[in-house]
C-alpha cells in the first residue's frame, strides 16, 4: 500500500472522527438515553447493531483504500464503493432507525417536506436511477473524476437518493409505508430492471469506456484495464442480485410470518368464542 498513497490519503481520520461521532451520538442519545424514556420504545440489539454495521461499511466504502484506489487505479474497486455505499449502507441506516427518532425529525417542518417528495416510490426509484445510469456515462464520470468539488456534489446527491430509493422499502415510520409488501416485491423487481442497463454496458464493453482508467499502471494488480472494467460491472450486478434478493426474502417472510401471526390470532378468537358458547349453553340447561 505504501507504493500507491500515503496514510492520510488511504485511510481519512476526519471521516473517521465524524463516524465516531455520530456512533457515540446515537448510542448515548438514542439507544441509552431516549430509549429508555417513559412512552418510547427502546432501540432493539438488531437495530443498534444495524446502525453501526451501516457506520462501519460507510467508513469502509469512503474513508478506506477502496476509496482511493477505486478513485486512481482500479474500476472494479470503484464499483465495489458505488455497492457498499448505495446498495447496503442505506438499508443497514434504515432499519437501525427507531420510528420515534424519525418522528422527532418529520416536526421540522422542511425536512417532512423533503421525506414526502422524494420517497414516493416512483420519484425515488426513477431518481436514484437515472443519476446512478448518469453518473456511468464515460464523458460524465471522466469529468467528475479530475473535478473532485464537482465529483464530492454528485456522491452527495446520489447517497441522498439512494437513501430516498430505499426508505419505501425499510421505512421507519408506519404512517409513512406507503407500499404494502406485494408492491414493495414490484418496486424492488423494478430497481433490478432499472439498474441493469448500466451494468450491461461496463460488463459488455469490449474496449476501455473511461479515459481515466486507460493507461493506468497498478503496482498490486495483474488484471489488464479491460478485464477490470469488466470485472467492475460484474461485481456491481451480482451484489445488486445478492441485495435485492435479500431485500425479497425479508420483505416475504415477514409478509409470512405477519399472515401466520393474523391466522393464529383468528384462530384464538373463534376458539375463544366456542368456549363462551358452550359455556352459555350450560348454564341455561
Amino acid at each position: 500500500m505504501s507504493q500507491i498513497g500515503g496514510f492520510f490519503e488511504l485511510w481519512n481520520p476526519v471521516l473517521l472522527l465524524v463516524v465516531v461521532v455520530v456512533g457515540y451520538t446515537y448510542r448515548h442519545f438514542v439507544a441509552k438515553g431516549k430509549g429508555n424514556s417513559a412512552n418510547i420504545e427502546p432501540v432493539s440489539a438488531s437495530q443498534m447493531i444495524s446502525f453501526y454495521v451501516g457506520l462501519a461499511l460507510f467508513y469502509i466504502g469512503q474513508g478506506s483504500p477502496i476509496n482511493y484506489i477505486g478513485h486512481h487505479y482500479l474500476f472494479s474497486m470503484h464499483m465495489l464503493q458505488q455497492t457498499i455505499l448505495y446498495l447496503i449502507v442505506p438499508i443497514c441506516i434504515w432499519l437501525g432507525t427507531p420510528a420515534w427518532m424519525m418522528r422527532s425529525i418529520m416536526k421540522i417542518k422542511v425536512i417532512r417536506g423533503i421525506f414526502s417528495f422524494f420517497t414516493r416510490p416512483l420519484i425515488a426509484l426513477f431518481l436514484f436511477n437515472m443519476l446512478f445510469s448518469i453518473y456511468h456515462m464515460p464523458l460524465v464520470m471522466d469529468y467528475l473524476m479530475i473535478n473532485d468539488l464537482s465529483l464530492f456534489g454528485y456522491h452527495t446527491v446520489l447517497l441522498f437518493t439512494a437513501f430516498m430509493m430505499w426508505f419505501p422499502v425499510f421505512c421507519p415510520l408506519p404512517e409513512m409505508n406507503r407500499l404494502n409488501d406485494l408492491k414493495k416485491m414490484a418496486y424492488i423487481f423494478g430497481n433490478g430492471i432499472l439498474l441493469t442497463p448500466a451494468c450491461a454496458l461496463i460488463i459488455f464493453a469490449d474496449t476501455i469506456i473511461y479515459d481515466m482508467y486507460a493507461n493506468v499502471s497498478v503496482p498490486f494488480a495483474h488484471l489488464s484495464p479491460l478485464d477490470d472494467q469488466q470485472l467492475g460491472g460484474v461485481l456491481m450486478k451480482m451484489v445488486q442480485e445478492v441485495v435485492y434478493g435479500a431485500t425479497l426474502a425479508y420483505i416475504f417472510f415477514r409478509w409470512y410470518r405477519r399472515e401466520r401471526k393474523e391466522d393464529d390470532d383468528m384462530d384464538l378468537i373463534e376458539a375463544q368464542e366456542g368456549l363462551n358458547n358452550q359455556s352459555g349453553n350450560w348454564n341455561r340447561a
